[in-house]
């Protein structure tokens, strides 16, 4: 331990304290003050930016913990965003919690405890460079999950989708474990990333174990994703869990299991793409195809989101299979970065599509299904607006952001030489492209079913109207955000490469 740089680990370190404080100091808040919880939570996560924007500036990738942690430009750019999705959620969450109270098991310091114990965990995935830590930081976040969506014990569906998510997440970490034993024992005992690369560019591996080590591995990386054919729990979660937890769902993890798929295939595993693009892309056409059909027949707007997130999952796929080339990395920095650049765009309309959905719930109500958005322009034409702006963007509608993030991942696949797979996800953009235009349909042309004021917070209103405004900022000038990312992949392969060299 006297030897180990602990500066890296900082965020972590801090996070650690701050939530097992925080989730002590709520046990002795009465229900009146639980809104100290709720500050503690979110000066928690200012202060985490704080400490990754300053290793984030320094532009140095530092390894720690003989090698399992690593602190580089990558990490450190999606941690940001984490600590962003994380926080936006507890903001947008804090009226829905209040109006359920203790008794709806909502209002307690649990949620946010567990909440950060989550971040924590995708903190720890997005620096693993090691299977052991990669895994348990997989593992924390998960737990802390499957209890936040049975958080609401006395509620028949969010159980059941507890029980469903915990079942099936317990499958899908089964999968990658047993992929990493399969990678461990072929490598000759091989954890560090660096190691596992090293070993299979050497030529003198075992190719068998390794193939069916990086199946294995591929098809827990695809759970945690809900790509298609492991997509079965994605909508029953999304609609059985509370709304602030789906977006706890939703949001930041996508960018935590982003982290781990380029660790585990690119850094780990480079070398064997030829074998593991195969079977993203097919994950990513299968993904594209069901996610998109199957949700036009939704009626439910969370089970909507759940499809349109596993047709999302199949773009961000389609954008890492296309790294490798005929043998070449001509095309890896365009590839990874654009994947990079879609997982953080989703992020963000992911959360002002939930955003509006727990604005318009309240007490004993929850605005889930396409009935409950009628007529929304009559009643808050503000509001309205930055919904359509969100449904447009995840559509993929120009100017807004989610146009230049397909955009993006499109021109990457084009790079592969097959034609046939932009083309497809094209055209069943295009077929996806109505079940959100319903929605704006629904809230701009029906007559409202609900007339009630639409109650929220002031910070609720600011954080969501800046959220819709970064939608269509970040689509009509995209440049910054995609040579942060583009920054970030340049700068963490080539001294991921260099180490392995050396």
């Amino acid at each position: 331990m006297n030897n180990m740089n602990l500066i890296p680990v900082y965020p972590e370190i801090f996070l650690l304290i701050a939530t097992s404080a925080i989730l002590l100091i709520d046990m002795f808040l009465p229900e009146s003050k639980r809104v100290i919880t709720y500050l503690l939570s979110l000066a928690a996560l200012v202060v985490c930016a704080v400490l990754s924007f300053a290793d984030l500036n320094t532009g140095a990738t530092v390894y720690t913990f003989n090698n399992m942690f690593v602190s580089d430009p990558l990490s450190n750019l999606l941690k940001l965003f984490t600590y962003l999705g994380v926080g936006v959620t507890l903001i947008y969450s804090r009226q829905y919690n209040t109006a359920r109270g203790i008794t709806g098991g909502m209002l307690g310091g649990e949620y946010y405890a567990l909440a950060l114990f989550a971040l924590l965990g995708q903190m720890v995935m997005i620096s693993g460079n090691s299977f052991l830590s990669i895994y348990l930081g997989l593992e924390l976040m998960s737990l802390s999950l499957y209890a936040l969506v049975a958080l609401r014990r006395d509620h028949a569906a969010s159980t059941e989708a507890g029980m469903k998510y915990f079942i099936l997440g317990a499958l899908a970490s089964g999968f990658l474990l047993y992929g990493m034993s399969m990678l461990y024992g072929a490598t000759g005992g091989a954890l560090e990333l660096n190691e596992v690369f090293r070993a299979i560019v050497s030529g003198t591996v075992d190719r068998t174990p390794l193939v069916f080590g990086i199946v294995f591995v591929v098809a827990g990386l695809a759970f945690k994703l809900g790509a298609v054919p492991f997509h079965m729990w994605v909508p029953d979660v999304y609609q059985g869990s509370p709304t602030p937890v789906t977006l706890l769902l939703g949001a930041a993890p996508k960018l935590a299991t982003f982290a781990i798929t380029f660790r585990l295939l690119v850094e780990g595993m480079l070398p064997l793409a030829v074998d593991w693009q195969q079977m993203l892309m097919v994950l990513a056409v299968l993904s594209i195809i069901l996610g998109n059909v199957t949700a036009i027949a939704q009626t439910n707007i969370k089970r909507m989101l759940a499809y349109s997130t596993i047709s999302h999952m199949g773009f961000m796929l389609l954008g890492m299979m296309s790294g490798v080339v005929d043998g070449n990395l001509f095309s890896a920095v365009n590839a990874y970065s654009s994947s990079l650049f879609y997982a953080v765009t989703y992020v963000i309309t992911t959360l002002g599509s939930f955003g509006v959905i727990i604005l318009l719930s309240r007490s004993g109500f929850e605005a889930d299904t396409l009935e409950d958005f009628k007529g929304l322009n009559q009643r808050s034409p503000w509001f309205a607006a930055v919904m359509m702006i969100m449904m447009f963007s995840l559509a993929g509608i120009p100017p807004l952001v989610g146009f230049y993030a397909k955009l993006s991942v499109l021109q990457a696949a084009m790079a592969t030489g097959q034609i046939w797979l932009p083309v497809l996800a094209v055209i069943f953009s295009l077929i996806g492209a109505f079940y959100y235009i319903r929605v704006v349909k629904v809230m701009y042309f029906d007559e409202p079913t609900d007339t009630s004021k639409i109650v929220a917070t002031p910070e609720m209103r600011v954080v969501l109207s800046l959220n819709g405004i970064a939608a269509l900022a970040i689509g009509l000038w995209p440049g910054h955000l995609m040579d942060a990312c583009t920054n970030a992949i340049v700068s963490t392969l080539a001294t991921f490469l260099s180490k392995v060299v050396a």
